[in-house]
């Protein structure tokens, strides 16, 4: 994991948050979302660098409203 993700995780990990659950490497159809919790419905996606070209800024606006609906 990137050392961001890192850092996330180790403090939403173990139901440290609220109490919620949070899963690492959740599947969305051919998705992989980076941490997700099932009771909000709520998914964390950590980009590094490689996502702030045009190209990648184009796929991930593609690939949120799939995940999204």
């Amino acid at each position: 994991m990137p050392l961001a993700e890192v850092i996330l995780w180790s403090r939403i990990k173990g139901k440290q948050l609220e109490g919620f659950k949070f899963r690492r490497q959740y599947s969305v159809d051919n998705f992989i979302i980076d941490f997700y919790c099932p009771a909000l419905k709520f998914g964390i996606e950590v980009d590094g660098d490689s996502h702030f070209t045009e190209k990648t800024i184009l796929s991930d606006k593609k690939r949120h409203h799939h995940i999204e609906a």
